[in-house]
């Protein structure tokens, strides 16, 4: 089976990689940019391709792995008839792929991923779509291959994941980083939130996160929250994230406190 991976960023990247390992031949690999191509193509024994017009037509499966914007472009650029034709985003629906190849679905790693940091594809939940049972078997073959976290949810389920996933890990991130600066601005080593970091992750892999949460704002202790706000006097987006996320907090477990205290 051959394979053309259009796309050279942090998920063309790593799912190129996976494939090579499983032992599929990369035919081609497009960027915009040649080099980009030429850096990714190189490591896995592909061609190197910087013009959609040279997209070969004899690949067995074209996957599309760019930003969402893009994948309707490049698709109506490549030479498809009942080639299999995926794509690779969380948030895009699959019928977007439909005038473009009679076969197509969806092929979704739910991880954060980034070409510097090492990955082991084995580990990623893989969240599928398919047009047809044609290309069901075939992409649960190639998939299974690759990962035996193997889910198929429709369209609307995997942008609600996808979702999930930002507010979960973007979002968790972004604090990380907004933790990380207010320390460094008053001196205080970030290392030391680590292990904090570490336990609290640790805790939802076996608990429901609702069931672990902790913190002022789930015991409602205003005097703290009002003195971490003045605190971030001179920080009004930091502020307000603080405020708006211990009010819905204060909110979720206001009625659980008070059944708490009555008994």
């Amino acid at each position: 089976m051959e394979i053309v991976i259009l796309g050279s960023g942090n998920v063309a990247t790593h799912l190129a990689y996976a494939l090579k390992k499983a032992e599929y031949h990369i035919k081609q690999v497009y960027s915009r940019k040649i080099e980009h191509a030429k850096h990714l193509a190189d490591g896995i024994g592909a061609e190197p391709v910087g013009n959609l017009s040279h997209i070969t037509t004899e690949a067995d499966i074209y996957i599309i792995a760019v930003k969402d914007e893009a994948i309707i472009e490049v698709a109506s650029a490549l030479p498809l008839g009942n080639n299999i034709l995926l794509h690779t985003s969380g948030s895009t629906d699959m019928e977007v792929l439909k005038p473009f190849s009679l076969s197509y679905g969806v092929l979704y790693p739910l991880q954060t991923i980034s070409k510097e940091v090492a990955l082991d594809f084995s580990k990623v939940p893989l969240i599928l779509e398919f047009s047809d049972s044609r290309v069901k078997e075939e992409v649960l073959n190639m998939a299974f291959k690759l990962s035996p976290l193997i889910h198929e949810y429709n369209s609307q389920q995997r942008r609600c994941l996808h979702l999930g996933a930002v507010m979960a890990c973007n979002f968790s991130n972004y604090l990380y980083a907004v933790a990380h600066d207010f320390l460094r601005e008053k001196e205080v080593d970030f290392d030391l939130l680590k292990p904090l970091i570490s336990e609290t992750a640790h805790k939802i892999l076996e608990h429901n996160p609702n069931e672990v949460q902790t913190g002022p704002a789930v015991r409602n202790d205003s005097d703290i929250i009002h003195k971490h706000l003045a605190l971030l006097e001179g920080h009004r987006n930091w502020q307000r994230i603080y405020q708006f996320i211990s009010e819905d907090i204060v909110r979720k477990y206001a009625g659980e406190n008070k059944q708490e205290e009555t008994n």
